[in-house]
């Protein structure tokens, strides 16, 4: 048994291998720069790259938006669709389905 632990011990009873062994415990767990701290601004890196992904993709749907609003047809029907505007001498109806009217309760 005593030839076990010297053979396997021996280095550790180096002061430089002590040394090293703890400056490399220290710089991958405990300190500022830690392999810990770079995984965790590694992942909020990549749910930021998400969120711009998701960013640009709302501002290409606005942009679309603007431009269809920036024409008076545009804005004619958007204002008929979703306001129930009309023209002065118009009727609307609006036609509900079954199906749409339980949907929309839901969603309230």
């Amino acid at each position: 048994m005593t030839k076990f632990n010297s053979k396997y011990l021996k280095p550790f009873k180096n002061v430089y291998v002590i040394i090293l062994l703890g400056f490399a415990i220290w710089m991958l767990f405990f300190d500022a720069h830690s392999l810990l701290f770079h995984h965790e601004l590694n992942s909020e890196i990549k749910e930021l790259e998400y969120q711009k992904e998701h960013y640009k993709k709302e501002m290409a749907k606005d942009n679309k938006a603007i431009k269809e609003l920036s024409t008076e047809e545009g804005v004619e029907r958007i204002a008929r669709e979703t306001y129930y505007m009309k023209k002065p001498n118009e009727d609307i109806f609006i036609i509900e389905y079954e199906d749409s009217i339980a949907k929309q309760k839901q969603d309230d």
